[in-house]
């Protein structure tokens, strides 16, 4: 899936988009919901993007990046916790392995991970890929697989 976004006025829509085709607004499957690694050079617009999506699925309390804290936990409109990520500072796997990443990575709540490939091997098999890319005149395109 790509979704273009031509300007940060559109990032909402677009959130919107992404939550839709990953069904992320239905609590009622039984199912788990999905792992995101997000990859993107710095500047691309990866909390951002995960921030509109937090946003849109009805977060109240601010969303920023957990650079210093690794993981910040947000609740959704319907009360689900939401987990974000942000691996740039770590140094080592061990790091990671002490916040406690496989109780989020299976929780079953939707997880936005921010410098995945700094922990790629703690990545959960079925995490969905998602690349930010930037085009000429500053348009964005979000692509997973």
């Amino acid at each position: 899936m790509d979704i273009i976004i031509k300007s940060l006025g559109q990032i909402g829509e677009a959130a919107r988009q992404f939550i839709s085709h990953f069904r992320l607004d239905d609590r009622t499957a039984d199912r788990p919901l999905p792992v995101f690694a997000f990859y993107a050079p710095m500047g691309t617009g990866k909390t951002t993007f995960i921030k509109a999506v937090c946003e849109a699925l009805g977060v109240a309390d601010p969303v920023n990046s957990p650079t210093f804290a690794i993981v910040n936990e947000y609740e959704a409109a319907e009360g689900s916790p939401i987990y974000h990520f942000d691996f740039y500072r770590i140094k080592r796997l061990s790091e990671a392995y002490d916040i406690g990443v496989d109780d989020y990575f299976y929780s079953g709540n939707p997880c936005f991970i921010e410098w995945p490939e700094l922990i790629e091997e703690l990545l959960p098999e079925e995490a969905i890929r998602v690349e930010i890319k930037e085009m000429e005149e500053g348009e964005r395109v979000v692509h997973s697989s």
